[in-house]
């Protein structure tokens, strides 16, 4: 029986087929995808109004920052309890779950982070929260 003396070849993939496919799918989803919105298009005259708000969706919570001197700074506007109890107020008023956020300095006198309660209990706000950083989190 002979015995094959010349070496095998190495083993190879051929993927030029692969690719071949691929990029045909690209091309065609780019082909068939369209980049403009057709709504948009359609020349109407939308009607005016007088005033508008926000139909649907919750706004953004507001964060009350209390810092060291006892400062409650909303937006970076210094606000003092009655200004602060008149915003949040007119926050409630236009929605009545309007998320407030103290955050307070741990180095502050406490009776600055009350007073910052205090006003959004006048207010009316029933969703608070606190700002804290547990002990994992300074590490």
């Amino acid at each position: 029986m002979p015995l094959k003396t010349e070496s095998l070849d190495d083993p190879n993939l051929n993927i030029t087929s692969l690719l071949d496919v691929i990029l045909t799918i690209v091309m065609f989803f780019m082909i068939s995808t369209t980049f403009t919105r057709d709504e948009y298009q359609t020349d109407i005259q939308l009607p005016t109004v007088a005033e508008s708000s926000v139909l649907s969706g919750q706004p953004d919570k507001i964060v009350v920052n209390v810092s060291v001197a006892g400062e409650m700074k909303v937006n970076g506007t210094l606000q003092s309890s009655e200004t602060l109890t008149t915003l949040l107020r007119k926050a409630v008023t236009a929605y009545p779950g309007q998320a407030v956020e103290i955050r307070g300095d741990g180095r502050c006198e406490y009776q600055r982070v009350m007073d910052a309660f205090s006003a959004c209990k006048l207010a009316g706000v029933k969703n608070l929260q606190v700002s804290h950083l547990s002990k994992q989190e300074i590490r």
